[in-house]
């Protein structure tokens, strides 16, 4: 169960010792200490497990687009698509290495992947087709994102400033891709 830090007898803020004490146990359990052992971390992982099957999807969804893209109304989408695809791989493989330091395992079972996955795979040839179903897969994402933050609060303020910073450079893709649908 967590141990958060509490007021001493003085009324002023103080450390939990015993939970001090008890990180210098349990070293197989690596950056999960007291405060991060709750109830709720398998929890965590499974959101987690989630949003690392939906990056793996967008990957996969930006690459396919990547490539079909090429020669076609704009390169320079296209290789956005690219760079978007990298960032996407860079977000699933921080939320990977969280889960493994929350002690649990990710999940990159390629047969479930779809229905783990809070964004849809696209196989359109259409660049504005597109560049549409990745501004919708970005916005599930920002959404997703939005309500995990909402979720952890402070229960594991890792996780939550990970989510943070993932939601941030959703909403960029986002307003990238408003303005290439615009065009």
């Amino acid at each position: 169960m967590a141990t958060k830090s509490a007021k001493s007898s003085s009324g002023h803020l103080a450390l939990n010792e015993e939970a001090l004490k008890k990180a210098k146990t349990s070293l197989d359990d690596g950056a999960v200490t007291p405060h991060n052992d709750g109830p709720w971390v398998k929890d965590i992982i499974k959101l987690l497990n989630d949003s690392l099957a939906t990056e793996l999807v967008c990957v996969l969804r930006y690459k396919r687009h990547h490539y079909m893209a090429d020669g076609l109304a704009s390169p320079a989408i296209a290789e956005e698509f690219l760079v978007h695809a990298q960032e996407e791989q860079a977000h699933a493989d921080r939320i990977a290495t969280r889960i493994v330091q929350l002690g649990g395992e990710p999940d990159f079972n390629p047969a479930t992947l779809i229905e783990r996955s809070h964004a849809d795979y696209n196989a359109s040839n259409d660049l504005k087709e597109m560049i549409r179903a990745n501004l919708i897969a970005e916005r599930v994402a920002i959404e997703a994102y939005s309500q995990m933050v909402d979720l952890v609060g402070d229960k594991d303020p890792t996780t939550r400033r990970l989510l943070e910073e993932i939601l941030n450079d959703e909403q960029e893709h986002a307003e990238e891709l408003k303005t290439w649908l615009a065009l």
